[in-house]
């Protein structure tokens, strides 16, 4: 017993070095200052280099901010090699990274987002982001973390990868749809997922641990019929606050969770429980 780590070691992240991509969306944001109040080095890694470390400034540990195309493997690579020079190793990477649709004339939105009319190039777009750029930070970040014998890939997914989306959330007060969930986000989540088992159960003689995070929807500014519908769907009553997230992902990047692997971690308000 005298052997075992007490709960607030179990759950330090301190002389950690952690790598989250995303990471000046919303929800990246609060997972970076999560990460660096448990005590890890975070590496800010975006597309906008200048905010990436304007941001990494702000963190309470030591962190650097590396922009990254992550939909690139030289960009990846050349992200893998500067925070080895820096730090000389990683051992937490959060794959949060994604693309939700996003459509420019909010009129032609409802027409554009139907399954019948949703464009293959948008389509692929979110496969490249939300699969590909996966795919890739956990070969070039995660074979490092395999040559050491340890780390934690934690895969950011969605509720809306394990069951359908309900378009009637979309609906306004007087009935009518204005937007329609579409297929490429489902379908590109749903394969976080996936990937989360396969390579856990490929590198976990490794002693790398791969999990999924699968959030529900984050309250953000939405009209107010769709926060309604949303809350109404929920057994909490309502949509997820920023913060919501970050006890979850300490427990998962940590040695709390040092036996779990291939698992996907639903915080969720029980959207998916009924």
């Amino acid at each position: 017993m005298s052997e075992e780590k007490i709960l607030p070691e179990l759950f330090s992240l301190k002389e950690k070095v952690a790598v989250v991509t995303g990471a000046l969306g919303l929800i990246g944001k609060y997972h970076c200052h999560a990460l660096a109040e448990a005590g890890a080095s975070v590496i800010v890694c975006d597309l906008n280099e200048t905010e990436c470390a304007k941001f990494a400034s702000t963190l309470p540990a030591l962190s650097l901010g590396i922009s990254a195309d992550i939909t690139h493997k030289k960009s990846v690579k050349d992200l893998k090699n500067k925070v080895i020079g820096n730090y000389g190793k990683i051992d937490i990477l959060v794959n949060n990274a994604a693309i939700n649709d996003k459509f420019e004339d909010p009129i032609a939105a409802l027409e554009e987002s139907k399954f019948e009319n949703y464009s293959v190039e948008m389509f692929r777009k979110s496969l490249d982001v939300n699969v590909t750029g996966m795919f890739l930070c956990s070969q070039v970040i995660g074979t490092e973390m395999a040559c050491r014998g340890y780390g934690s890939i934690i895969n950011v997914a969605s509720t809306y990868g394990i069951v359908a989306p309900d378009q009637s959330i979309y609906k306004n007060e007087k009935g009518e749809q204005t937007f329609y969930k579409s297929a490429a986000y489902p379908v590109t989540k749903g394969a976080v997922i996936s990937f989360t088992r396969f390579l856990a159960a490929y590198w976990g003689n490794k002693g790398v641990r791969v999990n999924t995070l699968s959030p529900g929807g984050v309250k953000d500014g939405q009209e107010e019929f769709f926060v309604k519908n949303y809350s109404a769907k929920t057994p909490l009553g309502r949509m997820a606050q920023p913060t919501d997230y970050r006890g979850a992902l300490i427990f998962l990047a940590s040695d709390a969770s040092s036996y779990m692997t291939g698992a996907n971690l639903i915080v969720d308000g029980g959207w998916t429980a009924w």
